[in-house]
């Protein structure tokens, strides 16, 4: 299955932000949708970072209440590791696998098309266990009657 399928599946409605957004309002969003990153966009929809609620944390953390003052530039991943909407969703998973990530923005002509998430990668891999269960019991099945 490639990533555009998945992303399609699950019917996604991709949300970004930009850059000179407030941490609060980045915060709000995440919680309003109940997701857990955004690719952050700049002029024309290009991708120029990605911010997480792990971001969040790790800014609290040192910046403390000071937090509330800061942009999502502030805290954003700058080098993001990306796929495009062709990628198998084996490959995917390996790439976050690789980078130790949980969401994968998908971006195509340079553009941000979709965001991946592990849950997307998980959902994935559970109806094709399913799959493959059912057509091994359905063998199973048939051989029993021979």
């Amino acid at each position: 299955m490639k990533v555009s399928e998945a992303l399609q599946s699950n019917r996604q409605v991709l949300a970004t932000c930009i850059p000179e957004e407030s941490i609060v309002s980045f915060a709000t969003q995440l919680d309003t949708l109940k997701i857990g990153a955004m690719p952050v966009s700049g002029p024309n929809g290009a991708l120029v970072g990605v911010i997480s609620e792990r971001d969040i944390v790790r800014g609290f953390a040192r910046d403390g209440a000071r937090l509330l003052e800061r942009r999502v530039r502030d805290l954003m991943t700058r080098d993001v590791v990306t796929c495009g909407p062709e990628t198998s969703l084996s490959d995917a998973e390996k790439l976050m696998a690789k980078h130790q990530i949980r969401h994968l923005p998908v971006v195509d002509g340079g553009k941000i098309v979709g965001m991946l998430s592990i849950r997307d990668v998980m959902a994935w891999r559970l109806r094709e266990s399913r799959d493959e269960v059912n057509v091994l019991r359905e063998a199973m099945i048939a051989t029993r009657h021979i």
